[in-house]
């Protein structure tokens, strides 16, 4: 299975400070956003990843991030021309990936939660072995603003709704999916909605229609965030300064979980160190090198 970050867009919803500045590179307390979706792609042990933005943003992303070697993984960058939808952006990279299962997430989406790792492993081996989709549901206070699940009595997936005016449930779908090899034949399907974007829940709903969708729910040992607004930005922010202070862990850590996985050795992490001072989040990595080393 290969892996897809979107990270596209115009981030009107944090005008103006996106004017200058790919939301995605933003800092959520003392890390650039789009290290939260990498990481959570590194846990489930995803190395081949593509990264979907725009062609104004693609210096900036390959100087944050470059070809992924450091952090033992293998990054692709594909420009999506105009902001036409998620699936519109998945579709852009038809050229790279098509014939394979894919994760997608949402390069603001944010997650955290005891057993989430171990979820996402079932979830990936289930499609990667057994076909279909898989979505991730959250209850939030207002599911108009997101795509919506209605469940059956039998926790089954009944109907799928779009930033509904009157929602049939608060079960938001997060942004987090995964994809078998006919998406790619469900997105050539895909007409553009009302809103004249290419909408990810009309690929969720073609899954569900054929049977092949399962919903897993995120209940209250998780935290998602959505940090696309000024207060959701704040409030994740606010969400990982609190976990880190009180634990003395980092929160999306890429370096940390290659070191994990054995992708990177001790010495290329105290190189990078070395390259960019001694503040925090090199201190963090060096005492981790110790500990490593014990």
């Amino acid at each position: 299975m290969k892996a897809v970050i979107l990270a596209g867009g115009r981030g009107t919803r944090l005008f103006p400070i996106t004017v200058a500045v790919n939301k995605h590179l933003l800092p959520v307390y003392n890390k650039p956003m789009i290290y939260y979706p990498l990481s959570i792609l590194m846990l489930m042990g995803l190395r081949d990843i593509i990264i979907v933005l725009n062609g104004e943003d693609l210096p900036a992303f390959k100087k944050l991030l470059g070809n992924g070697e450091h952090l033992g993984i293998r990054l692709k960058y594909v420009v999506q021309e105009a902001p036409l939808g998620l699936a519109h952006a998945l579709k852009s990279t038809a050229s790279l990936l098509e014939g394979q299962s894919v994760c997608l997430v949402l390069g603001d989406n944010i997650f955290f939660g005891h057993g989430l790792p171990a979820l996402l492993k079932k979830a990936r081996r289930e499609v990667e072995e057994g076909g279909g989709a898989a979505i991730f549901v959250y209850q939030v206070h207002d599911p108009e603003r997101y795509g919506v699940a209605e469940f059956d009595e039998k926790g089954r997936v009944l109907r799928l709704e779009e930033k509904p005016r009157r929602p049939s449930s608060n079960w938001a779908v997060v942004g987090l999916y995964f994809y078998d090899s006919q998406v790619w034949d469900f997105l050539r399907l895909l007409k553009p909605s009302p809103r004249g974007e290419y909408e990810i829940t009309g690929i969720n709903q073609i899954y569900l229609e054929k049977g092949l969708l399962k919903a897993y729910r995120l209940g209250r040992g998780f935290t998602w965030f959505d940090a696309g607004t000024p207060e959701s930005f704040l409030e994740a922010s606010e969400f990982v300064a609190v976990y880190e202070k009180r634990s003395g862990k980092m929160l999306a850590c890429p370096e940390e979980i290659a070191l994990a996985n054995g992708w990177i050795s001790s010495e290329e992490i105290l190189s990078r160190c070395n390259m960019f001072g001694d503040g925090l989040y090199s201190q963090y990595l060096k005492r981790l090198i110790e500990e490593h080393t014990r």
